[in-house]
This record gives structure tokens, sequence and C-alpha cells, in this order.
């Protein structure tokens, strides 16, 4: 009987479950975004949470379609959810108890064990298996070396040391990334401005990638492993009221991100090393600036680089093969 392991993600952007093997293979990654109205930038809290209350059962109806047409005598043996944004003291948001609830309810009729871990890992964890099978890397041999991870999304713009810890597969320590507004906010206030849905990456990208001419993005303001952005905006604003192309505008945001992130990232080789880079979250699904970096480091398949459950799903597997290992050697 083959076993798998069920992954709950309920972020403020998407609710997401994922079902995978113990070998590391992703057979369902389920996905229902949370709904924003025209014309604005996010949600509350106490929506999101209302979002994912009414989206958990259409999807908990496309995992009983998954298991109906999985021809393979499969069985849940784990779960796991993101209980937290980010793996640090303090990290909290109430959209994320959702995800915990549903995952400890499904635990406790299944008899299962449920293994937790932070939003930010499973971004992670998702994007490292996706690049690695992309680019036939060895994801074990990533995952037991010291490297670098960059999260970019709309609530965050991470720079992260990513190194091996026996209990917790990887210990995740913040380096720098932005000090004001994050890259995926800006993207996504120029982006209604422009008459793009929220939120705006995927139209902005598509948008940048039809511009043919010249960027010319001026000074940056990167100190050391931090940026800002702030004054993206700024500009981004100015360019929209002088009446610059919508491509055009869509084509220096996306250049100035880029070209923060290789500067910062050269002077975080300059300190550690020329050490592995994993690009992960909902900006690093861009195509231009896969374009733009792609020299740099790893980059997943898109839907392994959005909000997902894989990654966690695939750290529960991971984690439960361990718990097993420890039980075995203590017999």
């Amino acid at each position: 009987m083959k076993e798998l392991f069920i992954g709950f993600d309920t972020s403020n952007y998407t609710t997401s479950v994922a079902v995978c093997d113990g070998c590391g293979n992703i057979l369902a990654n389920m996905k229902c975004p949370l709904p924003v109205a025209e014309g604005e930038r996010g949600l509350r809290q106490s929506e999101a949470v209302f979002a994912h209350v009414k989206n958990l059962p259409l999807i908990a109806e496309q995992i009983r379609a998954f298991l109906s047409e999985y021809n393979s005598d499969g069985t849940f043996v784990a779960a796991a959810c993101s209980f937290t944004p980010r793996t640090a003291e303090g990290s909290y948001m109430p959209c994320f108890l959702v995800g915990r609830a549903v995952a400890e309810t499904v635990c406790a009729f299944l008899n299962i064990p449920l293994y937790e871990t932070s939003h930010q890992a499973g971004h992670i964890m998702a994007a490292a298996a996706s690049a690695c099978k992309k680019s036939r890397k060895d994801l074990n041999e990533l995952l037991n070396s010291e490297h670098i991870a960059l999260h970019v999304s709309g609530g965050t713009t991470d720079l992260l040391y990513v190194k091996p810890d026996k209990e917790h597969i990887f210990e995740i320590r913040r380096i720098g990334g932005t000090v004001d507004a994050n890259a995926g906010q800006i993207i996504d206030r120029t982006g209604v401005r422009l008459g793009f849905s929220f939120p705006c990456g995927p139209q902005l990208d598509s948008a940048a990638l039809e511009y043919r001419g010249k960027i010319t993005v001026g000074k940056l303001s990167v100190k050391g492993l931090d940026f800002n952005l702030s004054g993206l905006e700024n500009k981004a604003e100015t360019m929209i009221k002088k009446g610059s192309d919508t491509s055009e505008v869509s084509a220096f945001v996306l250049e100035y991100i880029a070209r923060s992130i290789e500067r910062m990232l050269g002077n975080t080789f300059e300190i550690y090393g020329q050490l592995p880079v994993v690009f992960a979250g909902g900006v690093m699904s861009s195509a231009y600036i896969k374009k733009r970096l792609c020299h740099i480091g790893l980059f997943s398949e898109p839907q392994y680089s959005a909000d997902n459950a894989a990654g966690v799903a695939l750290i529960g597997s991971i984690l439960h093969a361990k718990a097993n290992l420890t039980k075995q050697e203590g017999m």
C-alpha cells in the first residue's frame, strides 16, 4: 500500500491543499484564490479567514475526486500544515489557523500524526523540489548543504540563509531583504493603478514582456544585504501620471526589482561565498524576472513558486520518515 501525505496552507492569498507520496512526487496540488474586490489591493485578515472557510469544502471535493480517480491503493499516513508565516518567534497571522484547524480535524478522524511548519518553509521546499527536478539536481544534496533562498511575495521580500537541521529538515535565518515595502506590494499597487485586477503579478509580467524599448532604472537603493523599494512605487506612479505606456511601466518595475536583487546577491556572495540560490515566492514566478536572474540561481515551475501546499506536504513526508527512523533506532 502506497503511503500518502496531505498538506494544508491557508495564506492571505490562496487556499491550498496538496498530496504527495513518500518518494517526493506531488500527486495533486489544489488551489483556490481568495476573492478580492475590483480595485482593492488585498484582504483584511477577517476576510481571509472567512474566504478560507468557504474555499476548503470546495477543495475537499477536489480531493475526493482525486482519490476516486487515483488508481492505486494509497492511504494517508500523515498530514502537515503551515501554522505561521515564518519560522521566527512572534510570527503570526490568523488566516493560518483555518488550515491548522482543518488539518487537526483530518488527523483526528484518520488517526494520523500532524506535522507543523511555516508558510515560508513550505515555499522554500516547494521551490527547491521543483527547481531540482527541473534542472536534474539532487534535492537531498541541496537540503543537506548550506544555501541561500530568496522569498519574494506580496507579504515578504526576505533574503534567507538556509542550513541543514536534523530535527526540522532545515534552519532558516533572515539575513537581508527589503527594509520597507515588499516587491509584491509594489507590483500590486502599480498594477491596480494600471487597471489590472488584484493580484496583479501575472498581468504586469505579461505586459513587461511585451516592452521592446530600453529600460533605465537610475540609482538603486541597495546597501549591503538590504534594499529599499518605496522609491520604486513613487517612480512608477510618476510614469503613469505622465502617460507612459503600460508595458514600459511594467517592465520598469520588474527591471528595478531584478537589478536590486542581483546587486544584493552579489553582496551576499562576497560575505557567504558562492552558495546555491533558490528563488521562491509568487514574484519569482515572473517570466521577466526569471529571464533576468536565471544565471544566478534555481527557479521552480510557476505553480510551485506562487502560494501552494506542495512544499508543506513534502515537509510532512520527510518529517514522518525521520520520526519513524527515530522510533526504529529507539527499539
